[in-house]
C-alpha cells in the first residue's frame, strides 16, 4: 500500500524534512489516497486520528513539551511511533550505544502508558543541519515510512451525518476563488453543496474540490480536501471549521465530563480558570465541578450523554485519589463531607463558562490547560480532558437553563438545646446567627443527639434562639439528660413557688441539635430541601 507521508511541525505548513523538526505529529489515513496527513488540533480531529508520531531530539531526550505531546497522544489516539531525530549529531564511534541508551529510556517512559512496546526508530531528517547541501540524503526515513505502513490499515469512515471539516489553511487563487484546505471530520460533501463558516455565519456554495491536486466531485470523513468557494475573503479565516449549514452550534457554556490528567500537579478548584481547547479554538473558561450523589459513586459512567433527571453533588474541587472527599466537600465550611473516606466517583462533570462563545460539535474532545505556566518548568501544563456532552447556546443560559441543572450543596448546621419548655417543646440556640431570618427555616426537621426528631416551630426572642416542637415527645431518659434538676411546677400558675426536686443538683449534659438540608445552587429562590 503506497503511503505519501508529510511531516509537518504543528502550526506550520509542510516545508520538507527539517532539522529542527520535533514534537507531536498526529496522522490521519486518507480513505481514498492512502496518504498520511497531519491533524494539528487534537480537539477537533481526535475522532479520526489513526496514529501519532512523537519526534524526540536524541541529544536531549524527553523534554517537558515532549511529555505533554505524549499526554495528548494518550487522550487522542491508540497507536504511536517514536522517532529519535538528529542521530547524525552523535559521535560516530558512540552513536549506536547512545541510540540504544535513549531507546531504553523511551521504552521505560512508555511502560505505564497505552503505548507500551511502540516502535522506536532513529533518523536524521536533515544530516549536517540547515546549512548542509541538499545532496545529503536523510537517514532512516525510508525505514520510518515502512513502519508507518505496517502500523496503519485503511480505516472505516462514516459518510453519514452532517458535514464537518477542520480548516488549517485558507488562501485565494486568482480567477477561481478562495480555497480552504483541511480534513473532513464527519459526514460528506459534494460539488454544489452549500457550506457554512459558522464562526462568521457565512454560507457559500462549493465551486470545486481537490484531493492531493486531483479534482474530485465528493469527499467524506477522513479525507484531506481543498474546497473552493467564491466571494469569500481568505483573510477572515486562517483556520477554523466549515460545516453543513445550521448544524454546528455556538455555545456560551457547556457541560463536560472530566478526567484529571495525573501528571498535572495541584488540585482542580471550582471557579478556577483554565485554557479550554474545544473544537478548533482555545479560550479561557471558568469551571464548576460536580459529581454523583455519594450513593451513586459506583454508577457506570455515561460517556456520551448527560442525565438531567438526576441530582448531582457540588464539589469545591475535582475528587481524585490524592484528595480526600471530605476536603473537597461542598459543605466543608459547615462541617461535613459528602462521601465516606477513601471513596471517589467513577465519573465527574463540570460546567464550563467560556469567556467568549465557541463553535464546536457535541461530543468533541475538551482539553483544559494552564498555558500561562512557565514553558521551561518541569511540570505538565495539561490539567484535564473530557467530552462536551451538552452545549448551552442561549446567551442568557444562567436564567433559562441552569435552574434545571440539579446540582446541590449539602448543608449541615449544629446547635445546642438551651432548655426544656415541656415534654413536647424545647428551646435551641447556637444554630443560627442573631441576624438570621429564622422564619426561612420553620418546618425543617432537626435531630437531637438524644435520638428525638423535631421540627423548627418558630423564633424565640431576638437573640437567634428558636423553638423546636417534638411530635413524639421527650423520652424519660432525655428529660433526665436535659434537666436532672427539673423544678416541680406544683401550683405555680396560682401563685405558689415551684419547689426543687429532692437530691443534689447536677449540671445538665449538653444535647446537640443537627440540621441537614440541600440547597440547589442554581435555584433562584435558594430554597432549602430535605429528603
Amino acid at each position: 500500500m503506497p503511503i505519501r507521508c508529510s511531516l509537518w511541525k504543528p502550526g506550520r505548513l509542510p516545508q520538507g524534512p527539517r532539522r529542527k523538526f520535533g514534537g507531536l505529529v498526529l496522522l490521519t489515513l486518507s480513505r481514498r489516497w492512502q496518504s498520511v496527513c497531519l491533524q494539528t488540533v487534537p480537539g477537533s480531529g481526535a475522532q479520526i486520528i489513526d496514529l501519532m508520531m512523537l519526534v524526540i531530539d536524541v541529544t536531549k531526550g524527553m523534554q517537558t513539551q515532549s511529555a505533554e505531546c505524549l499526554v495528548i497522544g494518550q487522550i487522542a489516539c491508540q497507536k504511536l511511533v517514536v522517532v529519535l531525530n538528529k542521530v547524525d549529531l552523535l559521535a560516530e564511534g558512540k552513536r549506536q550505544a547512545a541510540i540504544d541508551r535513549m531507546t531504553k529510556k523511551m521504552q521505560k517512559t512508555l511502560e505505564n502508558t497505552k503505548f507500551q512496546g511502540a516502535p522506536i526508530l532513529p533518523v536524521a531528517a536533515k544530516p549536517g543541519g540547515p546549512e548542509a547541501p541538499d545532496t545529503e540524503a536523510p537517514q532512516g526515513i525510508s525505514e520510518l515510512i515502512e513502519v508507518l505502513k505496517s502500523q496503519i490499515s485503511i480505516p472505516q469512515r462514516d459518510p453519514s451525518g452532517p458535514f464537518l471539516m477542520s480548516v488549517d489553511h485558507c488562501f485565494s487563487i486568482k480567477g477561481q476563488g478562495t480555497v480552504m484546505t483541511g480534513t473532513v471530520l464527519a459526514g460528506s460533501v459534494s460539488l454544489g453543496d452549500s457550506v457554512e463558516i459558522p464562526a462568521l455565519k457565512v454560507v457559500r456554495k462549493v465551486k470545486s474540490m481537490q484531493m492531493f491536486h486531483t479534482p474530485v466531485t465528493a469527499a467524506m470523513q477522513g479525507d484531506r480536501l481543498g474546497l473552493c468557494v467564491t466571494q469569500f475573503d481568505p483573510k477572515l479565516l486562517e483556520r477554523g471549521l466549515v460545516c453543513a449549514p445550521d448544524t454546528l452550534p455556538t455555545v456560551h457554556a457547556a457541560l463536560i465530563s472530566v478526567e484529571k490528567i495525573p501528571y498535572f500537579r495541584g488540585p482542580l478548584h471550582t471557579k478556577a480558570k483554565f485554557h479550554i481547547t474545544v473544537g478548533h479554538e482555545t479560550v479561557m473558561g471558568r469551571l464548576l465541578f460536580f459529581s454523583p450523589a455519594p450513593d451513586h459513586f459506583d454508577r457506570e459512567p455515561a460517556l456520551d450523554s448527560f442525565d438531567f433527571s438526576q441530582e448531582y453533588l457540588f464539589q469545591e474541587q475535582y475528587l481524585c485519589k490524592d484528595v480526600a472527599p471530605a476536603a473537597a466537600a461542598s459543605s466543608q465550611v459547615d462541617g461535613a463531607g459528602p462521601a465516606p473516606e477513601g471513596r471517589h466517583p467513577r465519573q465527574q462533570w463540570a460546567l464550563v463558562e467560556f469567556e467568549k462563545p465557541v463553535t464546536c460539535p457535541r461530543l468533541c474532545l475538551v482539553i483544559g490547560s494552564r498555558l500561562d505556566a512557565d514553558i521551561h518548568s518541569n511540570s505538565c501544563r495539561l490539567a484535564f480532558h473530557g467530552v462536551l456532552l451538552h452545549g448551552l447556546e442561549d446567551r442568557n443560559y444562567a436564567e433559562s437553563f441552569l435552574p434545571a441543572l440539579r446540582v446541590y450543596k449539602l448543608k449541615h448546621k449544629q446547635g445546642l438545646v438551651d432548655r426544656v419548655m415541656d415534654d413536647y417543646n424545647v428551646i435551641g440556640r447556637s444554630l443560627f446567627k442573631k441576624e438570621t431570618n429564622i422564619q426561612l427555616f420553620v418546618g425543617l426537621e432537626v435531630h437531637l443527639s438524644t435520638g428525638e426528631r423535631g421540627v423548627i416551630d418558630s423564633a424565640f426572642g431576638q437573640s437567634g434562639k428558636f423553638k423546636i416542637h417534638i411530635p413524639g415527645g421527650l423520652s424519660p431518659e432525655s428529660r433526665k439528660t436535659l434537666a436532672p434538676a427539673i423544678k416541680k411546677r406544683g401550683r405555680a400558675g396560682q401563685g405558689e413557688a415551684a419547689q426543687p426536686e429532692e437530691g443534689p443538683a447536677r449540671e445538665p449534659q449538653p444535647v446537640t441539635i443537627r440540621l441537614s438540608f440541600k440547597r440547589y445552587i442554581f435555584d433562584p429562590q435558594k430554597r432549602m430541601v430535605q429528603s
